[in-house]
């Protein structure tokens, strides 16, 4: 869990306007569709349920993951990939009018679709963006239903978020949305896979699924890794300020108490794992973190690795997955915030 266009930006379109534009179709065209992929084709219905999401406009669209055409597993019985189901939910407020159907139009869901589509389930999993009038996300089960709900509100917040040019480590406006989009999505999905697979948790679970999100992101290919890590950071990098000439932070007690780490925190365990997995592609590291912490960092890694393997990669459809992470999901030309 972590904490648009129309009214905040004026007309006519402005280089700040048609920035966070450009930048919006970064995250919301993230995805090269490949056929090779084209496993889970999705079917449109319109959304009929018994519960509040049921008096939404007939704009609501559910799109589920096909069930025809399914490899050979040797799973858990029951447990089938394709069983991601994305629901766009449109918003009352006009102000998120642009972002509900920019995310259609881009099928940034079904994209996301796509690259859990590996992901073998006992049980569908439903993820839908919706108005919340919070910035946030989080994973709960809904009439029983597993379920990730990603807050148009915090997508909004994100581009408010953005840096405004290239930082000094190289984080893109574009790799930032990116970054924190996909991060943030896959670490309600690891809230997930702990309650369907019934995954025991040792410490904070917040953390576990943090670590869950940069686990998969590393796996992209060390280009495509270095860009989700650092628009990842991103997140949390503003937090930490000038920490090398001003290394005191102030802060609330109560603070302490959250579920979620403190910022600062997650930014370092972010870039630890990174580090511990591939201290050749993130040199940087070692500039950002204590010595102290540096030589724990390979070893949070290997624990990490260690618990993925024997508590999720057997729910897994390897052959799918080598296509996933084979698959170049970021171009340098829907990623550009230069492009129309």
């Amino acid at each position: 869990m972590l904490p648009l266009l129309s009214a905040l930006l004026p007309a006519p379109m402005s280089s700040v306007r048609r920035k966070l534009i450009n930048c919006l179709s970064a995250i919301f065209g993230m995805v090269s569709i490949v056929p090779n992929l084209a496993l889970a084709q999705s079917r449109t219905t319109k959304i009929l349920r018994g519960s509040s999401e049921a008096t939404q406009p007939p704009a609501s669209i559910i799109l589920r993951g096909s069930s025809a055409a399914q490899p050979q597993t040797t799973g858990t019985q029951g447990e089938m990939p394709n069983r991601v189901t994305v629901i766009y939910v449109p918003p009352t407020n006009p102000e998120l009018q642009k972002l509900y159907t920019l995310l259609r139009e881009r099928r940034a869901l079904e994209k996301i679709q796509e690259i859990l589509s590996p992901f073998r389930l006992p049980e569908e999993l439903t993820i839908k963006t919706k108005e919340c009038g919070v910035v946030n996300a989080w994973y709960g089960r809904q009439d029983g239903e597993a379920t990730v709900t990603l807050c148009y509100d915090l997508l909004k917040h994100i581009l408010k978020s953005l840096p405004k040019k290239t930082s000094p480590a190289g984080v893109t406006p574009a790799d930032a949305a990116v970054g924190q989009f996909v991060f943030t999505t896959l670490h309600e999905i690891g809230h997930a896979t702990f309650d369907i697979f019934s995954v025991p948790i040792f410490g904070h679970v917040e953390d576990a699924a943090d670590n869950f999100a940069t686990y998969i992101l590393l796996h992209f290919g060390k280009e495509q890794a270095r860009r989700l890590i650092g628009g990842a950071a991103w997140a949390w990098r503003a937090y930490l300020g000038d920490y090398k000439s001003n290394p005191v932070v102030q802060t609330r007690m109560a603070r302490f108490a959250s579920a979620h780490g403190l910022p600062q925190e997650r930014f370092y365990n972010l870039v630890c794992l990174a580090y511990g997995a591939d201290p050749v592609n993130f040199p940087e590291v070692k500039t950002i973190l204590p010595p102290t912490r540096i030589p724990e960092c390979k070893f949070e890694y290997v624990r990490v690795l260690d618990a993925f393997r024997k508590e999720i990669a057997p729910h897994i459809d390897k052959e799918m997955a080598s296509r996933v992470l084979d698959t170049n999901w970021l171009s340098n030309e829907q990623l550009d915030p230069a492009k129309k």
